[in-house]
């Protein structure tokens, strides 16, 4: 299962039946703008296939790649569709607005670089500005005009919202970073955890087409935007296993399941777990459990 929100998901989990708006003239990518007056207080943590700019007015914990950080006073935040993160409210009084929006939307055919690479969303920089009342007043007030602007008629809005999108972001780049994340107290408790809980996302395997998309240390390690020994490191000290190991035994108990509940033949269940050849899950599986696939199957009858 894929581990990001899609725009499409964004609107499902949030706005059902709105459907992804505002996609811009000559579809030009994808912008809109939220007030989080009725926001939700648990973001589940994850990638986005987006970037959004949160202007927080509100107590919570954001949760970021594996640091956290508390805030307590207003605040911007940048995410990008590479880093995974989630948002704990701390109580139901959660004010301020977010836009979210694609690279294509922002860039529209200029050369600005990959947003990645700046200093406002890259991978390792620190995505929380907090802000003095002055810059709090500045940026609420772009937000206010484009809350305006996106229900106006006017023919060149998108061009609008796209100038207020790049005055926002230099006004932010005049400001400095908030420099409080902390790692957790037991980073790795944190690490093999987030583990965990994406490797069973992964499952159940619904169909021969829904294959797995991670399969190795490596994938996990980039989808939770840490480094693979970090992962490694983390998940045996935990664990007392390696994260291979823990892959290896929930496919198996996947490939159990498959094996005893549907009617799927053995190529579909090899191809639904990842695997390119079945001569390839037959020697994985036997390996593993010391039995063939069709072997078990057979027992079962």
């Amino acid at each position: 299962m894929e581990s990001n929100e899609s725009i499409q998901s964004f609107y499902e989990r949030n706005a059902p039946g709105l459907g992804p708006l505002c996609l811009g003239a000559n579809k030009m990518g994808h912008f809109n703008v939220f007030s989080r007056d009725h926001c939700s207080l648990l973001s589940p943590y994850s990638r986005r296939d987006y970037y959004k700019i949160s202007l927080i007015i509100g107590k919570g914990k954001l949760h970021y790649a594996d640091k956290w950080i508390y805030v307590d006073r207003p605040a911007l935040l940048f995410s990008n569709p590479i880093v995974p993160y989630s948002w704990e409210a701390d109580d139901d009084d959660q004010k301020g607005w977010f836009c979210l929006f694609t690279e294509s939307f922002l860039q529209n055919g200029s050369r600005l670089g990959n947003l990645q690479d700046s200093p406002l969303f890259k991978i390792g920089g620190t995505p929380v500005y907090f802000l003095e009342e002055e810059q709090q007043k500045t940026l609420s007030d772009l937000y206010i005009r484009m809350m305006a602007e996106i229900e106006s008629d006017y023919v060149h809005k998108y061009d609008m919202l796209r100038a207020y999108l790049h005055l926002m972001i230099h006004e932010t780049m005049r400001m400095h970073p908030a420099e409080t994340f902390e790692p957790y107290q037991n980073a790795s408790q944190r690490v093999a955890s987030l583990f965990m809980e994406l490797l069973e996302r992964q499952f159940p395997i619904d169909s021969p087409e829904a294959f797995l998309k991670l399969k190795t240390p490596n994938d996990y390690a980039q989808s939770l935007s840490i480094h693979v020994n970090s992962l490694n490191r983390s998940v045996k000290e935990i664990t007392g296993k390696t994260t291979s190991q823990q892959i290896t035994m929930r496919v198996i108990q996947e490939a159990n399941a498959l094996l005893t509940h549907t009617d799927w033949n053995i190529a579909e269940i090899a191809y639904g777990l990842g695997f390119e050849e079945p001569a390839y899950f037959t020697n994985y599986f036997k390996k593993q459990t010391g039995i063939a696939p069709n072997t078990l199957r057979t027992n079962l009858v």
